[in-house]
């Protein structure tokens, strides 16, 4: 045994000796874990703290910002979770005789990004803590410490209430793709939120898993849609944590009859258009060898502007950088400002109508982005529905703040998660907004009924009416 495995090997046993105490817990004691855990980051201290070593370790995103996505999205996961059934019997059906038992999956191993190095390891800690798994936090290099306090904190009010500190622990020191890809072997379930390679890891890895996919989210703003809210909306989504998100946008297409006011009210709330020249000297600079570059990533608009040299950075407030894109031909990997950014850089694609704005947003999601969500600034509920019935995305955001609303927010009625499943288009094997119950397994019991079996005429009526009996 190498030296890896056997370090993990230690922690996966330390891990099921706690799991197998959390296993006899009743449902309120599952979820004093879950109150202990959720106020490990969100007391306003230890929130700040978090969020001042996250920007300060992984140099990404901003303070207040992070300091509101720990607070909003953990007092949103709590809300959701407050009165969920996730021990012993769940639901019962006697017209079928089914009862439905939840039980633990075991040991989870929580993959997370440097993006979000407290946020999306705290979502996952509590969701499987919820359903008395036992988790090994799995951060990327550059977001192991803030991790490794945030696991800190959990053990000091794990302290307070007497629970075991084993059932949340966090990868040791230097974090290597050897040691996760371990810990991913070892454990029962993997839950990787992150890069691509990252979650194909996951996939690979012989381990059940979860995994997300790419985000690139397109929104189309149409003729009928309120253009003062749409561009509010736009820019507080793409400038929130420096676009960090994998739900803010990278995308605007706009329809043409709306496209210059839109453009105006974007300018008004610090959106600045590049010419040609400067949009050339930023792809320089965000893509120096065909890779998105570190100097960008989690960056502000101002400061990406001041390393491009750009005139209208001195004396201006720059929120969000904006380049035009052909929208005939502008897609795929010789157009990289057609992709992922991670930046507040907008791609602005013009559409001759909304017919032509799905097709505009199927050629992006063909080259980066299927599966995830799409967004809509739009008057009509029908074109929110058609976009769900066409498009290949596992969510359709109408008229809302994008990153603010596809994992969940306190004005919609989606999950709150950090952790966006894209089904089959995205790669992956669910398209919910992770939530707890995929931290569980569920046991049927089952009971005779009185037999319920159908007649031939009931299941071929129709049919053989129509077709015949042949």
């Amino acid at each position: 045994m190498s030296e890896v495995e056997q370090i993990i090997s230690e922690l996966i046993c330390r891990a099921r000796a706690a799991q197998a105490v959390a296993d006899g817990y009743d449902q309120e004691r599952a979820d004093e874990l879950v109150a202990a855990a959720g106020w490990a980051i969100l007391e306003p201290e230890r929130n700040r703290e978090l969020a001042q070593l996250a920007v300060q370790a992984t140099g990404i995103g901003n303070v207040a910002d992070k300091i509101s996505k720990n607070h909003r999205k953990t007092l949103g996961l709590l809300r959701d979770l407050q009165g969920a059934r996730s021990v012993g019997v769940i639901s019962e059906d006697p017209d079928k005789g089914l009862v439905e038992i939840a039980r633990p999956v075991g040991v989870v191993c929580a993959v997370t990004p440097s993006t979000n190095p407290a946020a999306t390891p705290a979502n996952k800690i509590i969701n499987a803590l919820k359903c008395r798994n036992a988790v090994v936090v799995a951060p990327s290099p550059k977001g192991w410490s803030t991790a490794e306090r945030l696991v800190q904190f959990i053990h000091a009010q794990f302290d307070r209430i007497g629970a075991p500190r084993n059932l949340v622990q966090v990868l040791p020191h230097p974090i290597s793709k050897q040691s996760t890809a371990e810990l991913m072997r070892q454990c029962d379930l993997v839950v990787a939120t992150g890069s691509g390679a990252n979650v194909r890891a996951a996939y690979a890895s012989g381990t059940p898993a979860f995994g997300v996919g790419a985000g690139n989210v397109a929104g189309i703003v149409d003729e009928s849609a309120d253009i003062l809210a749409a561009a509010e909306r736009i820019v507080r989504s793409k400038t929130f944590d420096n676009a960090t998100s994998c739900s803010s946008e990278n995308s605007i297409v706009v329809v043409a009859e709306v496209r210059e006011a839109l453009l105006a009210a974007l300018a008004e709330r610090g959106a600045v258009m590049l010419d040609a020249a400067q949009k050339q000297r930023l792809q320089s600079l965000m893509w120096p060898d065909t890779h998105l570059s570190p100097a960008v990533i989690g960056h502000s608009a101002q400061d990406i502007a001041k390393q491009m040299s750009l005139e209208a950075a001195q004396g201006q407030n720059i929120k969000v950088l904006m380049v035009e894109e052909d929208a005939q031909h502008g897609f795929g990997p010789q157009y990289p400002f057609s992709g992922e950014k991670l930046s507040p850089v907008l791609t602005v694609y013009t559409a001759s109508d909304f017919a032509d704005a799905k097709r505009i947003v199927r050629a992006i999601y063909a080259h980066l982005g299927a599966g995830h969500s799409v967004g809509l600034h739009s008057a009509s509920d029908e074109r929110a529905l058609d976009l769900g019935l066409s498009l290949p995305v596992a969510r359709v955001i109408h008229n809302q703040a994008h990153c603010i609303a596809t994992g969940g927010s306190f004005d919609n009625g989606l999950p709150f998660s950090l952790s966006m499943g894209c089904g089959t288009w995205g790669k992956n094997n669910f398209s919910d907004n992770m939530n707890y119950q995929h931290y569980m397994n569920r046991t049927r019991v089952s009971r005779p009924i009185a037999p319920r079996e159908a007649s031939e005429a009931a299941i071929f009526g129709r049919f053989f009416e129509r077709y015949g009996r042949a």
